[in-house]
């Protein structure tokens, strides 16, 4: 939602032209092309001193469309990061955040205005899809990313079947898909209160999905669980749920599983209501943002269960002001783990940019090198956990934590 100016859009449209047709021919995008929906002139140049030169942060998400909880939650947290960054004096950002609509092709258009505004360091994109369509590009001009949330790892991965060959400069602080699908299988594998009998739905054109559940399939056989039923859907059957839920329900399904995004959970639970089924619901972190959903009932969300790196209601210090300050921002809104993971990034940033001395000065490759040895060697602690690391293919390790929705907020399930 910001603008460049005239000048650098007209100079960026060749660059991004090439880049669209360049993914294209290798099958990596989906959906239309279209102008991206924002630009610099409405950037969120948040904050940056006006005493010294600032080290530009670029980065996308949907800020309008389906997925836009998500993308405006990050951007929102980003912001309020790096004001507080600049606040201190010394280390200075300027950030740039693009509208990519959760779409491959207009993520790649992004990616080539952010590039054009002289981008040095990035928050990635947001979802997967648009982030395994510009991953390649942060490897080829060798600018260091990291990710709020795109947990694919065909985001950090050049090979995500086998997760082979990392990109080595693409980092992650969300969880991995594959690790989100474990995590959830041992937690229910330790609380089998929530249900004996599992049901999953889940998406299976979508890489955030299918391989979460593969993972959770694969962890919940070893732990012995029952997986009574698996239903799936695609873009082209995403509104009706009632065949699914019937085939849940007729299993004796005592719990759902449900590794989604929030829209179509939203649905999932409004039929499941009108069906009289009323299982355990238990999600991953696509699922946060459900209580944000314009037009939802929310009273539907009552004791569903997610994992999650984040609990706003957390009464370390941290997280309490973090919270105030995010709710301030955002007219009393709750701070989700989208938004907590994108504040974490942009403080991680500034550690490692400290640490290594980098300055706004550098070239974007030599920033990449100081930051890619800073993020494989250096702990971490944030709102999202204690003690983080991450590995040379840019994984992170950090534990999460189960909420339930108690009363419309996320409550933190303490074992």
């Amino acid at each position: 939602m910001k603008k460049n100016g005239l000048f650098k859009k007209v100079l960026s449209a060749a660059v991004v032209s090439c880049m669209v047709m360049s993914l294209t021919a290798c099958g990596g995008a989906a959906g239309g092309a279209q102008e991206s929906g924002s630009g610099a002139a409405e950037s969120s140049e948040a904050g940056a001193a006006a005493s010294g030169a600032a080290i530009k942060i670029g980065a996308s998400g949907p800020l309008t469309g389906p997925a836009a909880v998500y993308g405006n939650a990050v951007k929102a947290a980003a912001e309020l990061a790096v004001e507080e960054v600049n606040a201190k004096g010394g280390l200075q950002f300027e950030l740039d955040f693009e509208d990519d609509t959760h779409d491959a092709e207009k993520a790649v258009t992004a990616y080539g205005v952010l590039k054009d505004w002289g981008m040095q360091v990035s928050l990635a994109t947001v979802t997967s899809a648009p982030g395994a369509a510009v991953s390649p590009m942060y490897k080829d001009d060798h600018i260091f990313a990291i990710s709020p949330s795109g947990s694919s790892l065909a985001v950090i991965y050049q090979d995500p079947d086998n997760a082979a060959n990392p990109y080595g400069n693409v980092f992650q602080m969300c969880f991995t898909d594959p690790n989100q699908g474990v995590a959830s299988a041992d937690y229910l594998a330790a609380h089998t209160d929530l249900g004996s009998k599992i049901a999953v739905i889940y998406k299976n054109d979508d890489n955030y999905s299918s391989g979460i559940f593969a993972k959770f399939k694969s962890e919940a056989e070893s732990k012995g669980l029952s997986i009574v039923y698996e239903g799936t859907f695609d873009d082209s059957n995403a509104s009706d749920f009632t065949v699914q839920l019937k085939k849940a329900q007729d299993a004796g399904a005592d719990l759902l599983f449900l590794p989604i995004y929030y829209d179509p959970a939203s649905l999932i639970l409004t039929q499941a209501n009108q069906m009289g089924y009323a299982p355990t619901f238990f999600g991953v972190d696509g699922m946060d943002g459900i209580l944000t959903l314009e037009g939802f009932d929310t009273s539907l969300a009552e004791g569903v269960y997610l994992l999650t790196p984040f609990s706003a209601d957390a009464t370390d210090d941290l997280t309490k002001n973090f919270t105030a300050n995010y709710k301030a921002r955002m007219n009393d809104e709750v701070p989700n783990q989208f938004a907590a993971d994108a504040y974490d990034c942009v403080y991680a940033i500034a550690q490692a940019c400290e640490a290594a001395g980098v300055t706004a000065d550098m070239s974007a490759s030599d920033i990449c090198d100081a930051l890619t040895s800073q993020f494989t060697s250096m702990t971490f602690n944030g709102l999202t956990g204690q003690n983080v690391t991450w590995s040379e293919s840019g994984e992170v390790s950090k534990s999460p934590k189960a909420v339930k929705i108690e009363n419309g907020v996320y409550i933190g399930v303490e074992d």
